[in-house]
């Protein structure tokens, strides 16, 4: 959609640089989104800040990536789909969560569903979500802190499939064997 550099520690605006460093660190590699977003340092700071108290959020690294996957298929998100499919085989995600995640269907897992639902309604209603809804979320035996970092997930999440729309970040080749086509955009009436 718009042209953006992929900035290397070189090219980067100073205030990004140490940013793309922990990338570096992080990954072994600067993944294509991070260099897109080094563009603007506070996005990039933004961006990893937020990853790295998701990652310490009251969800697991199963229902971290139940988050992330749900929310990147129904943005859409030709990078983030691919990469965080990468992520969750990494975590060791089972085989069967991921594939219904990619393919937006019922997770066969009762818990994992009631996650993935409220994290949909959370997207699609932009936090406004039924009391009987947070009811089912929490009968399925989810917290209150979790319900809360499941926005912190979203916050996460918008940066990121929001910015690829944007710049049409080209997928890492480390992630490519996880292509991901997005579903045809719905037209405006």
């Amino acid at each position: 959609m718009t042209d953006f550099t992929l900035h290397t520690p070189e090219s980067a605006p100073e205030g990004s640089q140490p940013f793309l460093e922990n990338s570096l660190n992080g990954f072994g590699f600067i993944p294509n989104l991070h260099a897109v977003m080094a563009e603007s340092p506070a996005t990039l700071e933004a961006y990893q800040t937020i990853g790295g108290l998701f990652s310490r959020s009251s969800l697991n690294a199963v229902e971290q990536n139940v988050v992330w996957l749900t929310i990147n298929v129904e943005h859409n998100c030709h990078y983030c789909v691919p990469a965080h499919t990468g992520i969750a085989h990494m975590q060791n995600v089972p085989e069967d969560v991921i594939s219904a995640l990619r393919e937006n269907r019922e997770l066969p897992d009762a818990k994992l569903e009631a996650l993935r639902q409220f994290t949909l309604s959370s997207l699609r209603n932009r936090g406004v979500v039924e009391k009987a809804e947070v009811e089912v979320f929490l009968a399925a035996g989810y917290t209150r802190a979790n319900l809360l970092d499941v926005v912190l997930g979203l916050s996460h999440k918008v940066l990121s499939n929001y910015v690829n729309h944007f710049a049409d970040t080209p997928v890492d080749e480390r992630f490519q064997q996880f292509d991901w086509t997005p579903r045809e955009p719905v037209a405006a009436e």
